[in-house]
């Protein structure tokens, strides 16, 4: 029997900077799994949205503080696929045109690009995929129905014949609704062809509107409002419906399977939570001399300190501030998100000042904030104004595939300070991995499962790290273990023990090639997700693997009780 054809749906795909369809770390997952279903020539093609203005450019303002920037995107690399699909959204027929990007260009497997920016559509028609996670609520679930219906018929239309589709997020689950008023209305058959991946615990990322919003907005097919509330509620959540609406599912760490487990076993007639762990595209992300140099020691080290060159050279460009690469560099980049607690390393202004102005380490920031966040753009403002005045601090704008790239490639540490159990996985700190850069990391996602203290990174653990205590206390512990960590363990090492710092590196290279390289996780999808090579007893939604789920009190703000 032969693999299955798949259709991979997700609101944002990372294939090259040169294409503006992603935000961050969801669509460089993306991007890598498409990757390695290109290389490993898997049947398998991507559905995602043509976005005319990108997410946002990031920039510097006049007055010293962070601005955003919509610029429409041009491309002359696309393939005009002509083929189109008719949408009702909100009382509108929206068309819908499909492009398609060619396995050559990216090594991915194909991957088809949908766009309502066209002629013919009104204002409100083309304004749908102008940006991506518009905050306008009307225009959100019109992009994740134009998503879901208008990929399913695009593929259709292609004559694809997926035999299964992965609702990367719950911004694709129009597909299983369109597949459930083909099949009339039998959701049986429909979850045998679909399976979805979730993956945050965090409230802002599992989607909750109101059923008849939704309804008006054509995100159920045509399906009724009644069958519509069963799957997934009044306060309609995507991610219920999915898993109502799946065969399968999967969380995105063996520690987010068991947050997800519990989080969502109320909910009745769900399928099955597994644990297939993220990874990044090692082909794409690993710098080649890296890849030359890793199984000697010293040539690690010099390999590192020229890419670090590079990354001073483009700090002086485009922050002003003159980093040296022989000292000890930090690096914080991802998501701007509370919960990621960006600021964490500040919280102790003598302990970190003391050693930033001694030149004993150097601090970069980058990432982006959704434009809507007002928070994540003050956190933003906070950081980038102490660097103004703080010596061997930088903030890089426009955190994309290219900064990240360098960013991995130039650094020492790679630092993540989410608050527990609050990263499901976490993909960065796996690609900085693979160019001898060292986690130093909250023990959350993936961390738990590849960054082993003294081996290849260092990890934030103490007793009672479960324990339930105030977020403000949480806060100044974690502050504390990380600068106790910083000084008595990295920096001794770092200026003092340089074979013990390169053979650190090369552990760090050999985990990440070993088990977080996307190959890994793509063949993994299909044998555990796509096509089970077992079937397991199934009962409630919950598979028998006599996991032991222990109380986790930190998940009590999180009950989800608006969406039972």
């Amino acid at each position: 029997m032969g693999l299955p054809n798949v259709a991979y749906f997700s609101m944002e795909i990372a294939m090259d900077q040169s294409l503006s369809t992603y935000s961050g770390g969801l669509g460089f997952l993306a991007g890598s799994h498409m990757q390695s279903a290109g290389y490993l020539q898997m049947p398998m093609v991507g559905v995602t949205m043509l976005w005319s203005y990108g997410y946002y450019n990031q920039r510097i303002g006049s007055e010293g503080e962070v601005e955003v920037a919509f610029i429409r995107k041009y491309y002359d690399f696309l393939t005009d696929t002509g083929l189109y699909a008719d949408v009702d959204i909100f009382g509108e027929k929206v068309k819908v045109k499909a492009y398609r990007v060619e396995p050559h260009l990216f090594g991915t497997c194909p991957v088809y690009l949908l766009t309502t920016d066209i002629e013919g559509n009104s204002e409100f028609g083309r304004r749908i995929s102008h940006r991506l996670y518009d905050g306008d609520e009307k225009i959100r679930i019109a992009q994740e129905t134009v998503l879901g219906i208008a990929g399913v018929r695009i593929l259709q239309a292609a004559q694809y014949n997926f035999d299964v589709i992965h609702m990367n997020e719950g911004h694709a689950l129009p597909a299983a609704f369109e597949l459930l008023r083909q099949y009339n209305y039998d959701l049986e058959a429909v979850k045998k062809k679909t399976v979805f991946t979730t993956h945050t615990p965090v409230a802002a990322g599992n989607e909750v509107h109101w059923v008849d919003t939704l309804l008006q907005g054509g995100f159920f097919a045509g399906c009724s409002r009644e069958m519509a509330v069963k799957l997934g509620g009044e306060n309609f959540s995507l991610t219920v419906a999915a898993l109502r609406m799946s065969r399968i599912a999967n969380a995105v760490s063996q520690l987010h399977g068991l947050v997800a487990n519990k989080m969502w076993e109320w909910v009745d007639g769900r399928c099955p939570i597994r644990a297939i762990t993220n990874a990044v595209n090692l082909h794409y992300w690993q710098d080649k001399r890296i890849a030359a140099s890793k199984e000697n020691l010293e040539g690690l080290l010099d390999a590192k300190y020229e890419m670090k060159k590079e990354l001073c050279k483009y700090i002086a460009i485009h922050a002003g501030k003159t980093f040296d690469p022989s000292v000890l560099t930090i690096t914080w980049a991802r998501r701007f998100a509370d919960y990621k607690r960006a600021w964490l390393i500040f919280m102790d202004k003598d302990r970190i000042n003391r050693l930033l102005d001694e030149n004993k380490v150097q601090l970069v920031f980058a990432g982006k904030f959704h434009p809507d966040d007002a928070m994540g753009k003050e956190m933003f403002n906070k950081i980038l104004k102490k660097s103004y005045s703080m010596k061997n601090v930088a903030v890089l704008t426009g955190y994309e595939l290219e900064l990240s790239a360098l960013l991995k490639k130039g650094s020492d540490i790679w630092l993540n300070t989410p608050l527990r159990p609050f990263e499901a996985s976490g993909t960065s700190g796996m690609s900085a991995n693979m160019n001898g850069a060292l986690h130093l990391s909250i023990y959350d996602g993936w961390t738990v499962e590849g960054t082993f203290a003294g081996i290849n990174g260092y990890t934030v653990e103490y007793p009672g790290l479960d324990d339930e205590i105030p977020w403000e206390e949480r806060h100044k512990k974690d502050n504390q273990c990380i600068m106790d960590i910083i000084e008595n363990q990295i920096i001794p090492t770092y200026y003092d023990n340089k074979l013990e710092w390169a053979r650190m590196m090369r552990q760090a290279i050999r985990t990440s090639e070993a088990y977080f390289n996307s190959d890994r996780m793509v063949i993994e999808y299909y044998n555990r997700l796509y096509k089970p090579i077992a079937h397991e007893e199934v009962e409630g939604g919950v598979e028998h693997h006599e996991i032991n789920v222990a109380e986790n009190p930190n998940l009590d703000a999180w009950t989800f009780s608006n969406i039972k």
